[in-house]
């Protein structure tokens, strides 16, 4: 790896350090909280793209970013609703 790869790549690290702790420590707004985790997934598909897995990278952008994060808030929108059914 070059010198610009590994910076990358612990830049990338540390970002995804940061956003999951905002992840854990956001109890008390849900929706920062989501959004963070989703952040954790996207940073970890950059870092799949980056040790050359393109088929893993696009999983887990597809996947863990994109429909994990729109089911959350769509539980949580159906929930906060509070419609009893």
């Amino acid at each position: 790896m070059t010198d610009l790869m590994t910076t990358m790549s612990l830049l990338l690290a540390a970002t995804t350090i940061g956003a999951a702790l905002m992840a854990i420590w956001g109890k008390r707004s849900l929706p920062i909280a989501i959004l963070a985790a989703g952040l954790v997934s996207l940073l970890a598909s950059v870092q799949f793209l980056l040790l050359a897995a393109p088929d893993v990278a696009m999983t887990e952008a597809a996947i863990g970013s994109g429909l994990t994060t729109f089911l959350f808030f769509f539980v949580l929108g159906r929930v906060r609703g509070g419609s009893n059914d």
